[in-house]
């Protein structure tokens, strides 16, 4: 297939093809796409492909919608197959995984396992994602205690995305708690105390706040206007915790102009350099 020149050319088919939950191929393929300005990925996701039958109605519809061909396949044969054909017809295919194995495979002095679906058997880091996730939906917006038994301790005013970033990083293995910060309501005493979990300060420009709250009450079919939305009370919210987390000392992230992957990658680090300087 030729490269697409015209600028008008924007759209094209992207073919990922896995032995496993091709979960792997979706995130590298749309990391990579996103450094390509004005271009719009047709995506098709193939999942557990282990047979020749399956490979075929793969290579029917790649024949059908022509377009790049991503995959990670660890059986030879299938793979063989699979980059023939793609020979045949003219597509690329591209292994996602064979430079990192390979390098991986001469580091370590030790062949690839060669087993499908490998990175998601239920091993140690499966369960203690599993465990992650239940300790945030049991400490979401304040609930529970035993927050020692954190990782995370996320404080922050309503609609910072506290939720969402303990969820995701409850999906990287981490046991995150979320806080909501409410003027002249007291905290637990115990959170400025806590010895094992990183506590972090959330904040957002007052606009920003603002806009997401509208639109949740709009969402709720609530058009009145009340303390939540108002801009000058949003502010004093603001400011009450900005002088919360300068007082106790804790590392702020404002949100703002943030992913909740962004935010979350930046506590992770936090975390590794506060273990790090405990360790």
């Amino acid at each position: 297939m030729p490269p697409l020149n015209s600028p008008f050319d924007t759209c094209f088919h992207i073919h990922m093809v896995s032995d496993s939950t091709g979960e792997t191929l979706m995130e590298v393929m749309r990391a990579s796409v996103a450094q390509f300005e004005g271009t719009s990925p047709l995506e098709h996701l193939y999942a557990l492909v282990r047979s020749s039958r399956q490979l075929d109605r793969v290579l029917d519809e790649v024949a059908a919608y022509p377009g790049v061909v991503m995959y990670t396949i660890v059986n030879a044969d299938l793979r063989r197959e699979l980059e023939t054909r793609c020979v045949e017809l003219g597509v690329p295919a591209i292994a996602i995984l064979d430079p990192m194995l390979a390098t991986l495979s001469s580091y370590l002095g030790r062949p690839v396992a060669s087993r499908a679906g490998a990175q998601r058997s239920l091993d140690a880091d499966y369960y203690r994602r599993i465990d992650a996730l239940n300790y945030a939906m049991a400490h979401d917006d304040g609930q529970g205690d035993d927050f020692e038994g954190a990782d995370i301790v996320l404080l922050g005013v309503s609609r910072t995305s506290k939720t969402p970033t303990s969820v995701y990083l409850a999906h990287r293995g981490y046991r995150a708690a979320n806080i909501p910060l409410v003027k002249g309501v007291p905290l637990p005493t115990e959170i400025f105390n806590l010895r094992n979990p990183l506590v972090v300060g959330l904040s957002a420009s007052p606009e920003r706040i603002v806009q997401i709250r509208r639109n949740r009450l709009l969402s709720l079919n609530e058009d009145r206007d009340t303390n939540y939305i108002d801009d000058f009370a949003v502010r004093e919210e603001i400011l009450y915790a900005k002088r919360l987390y300068a007082k106790h000392k804790l590392p702020t992230i404002d949100v703002t102009r943030r992913s909740i992957e962004e935010t979350a990658a930046k506590i992770i680090n936090l975390l590794m350099e506060k273990r790090n300087m405990t360790a």
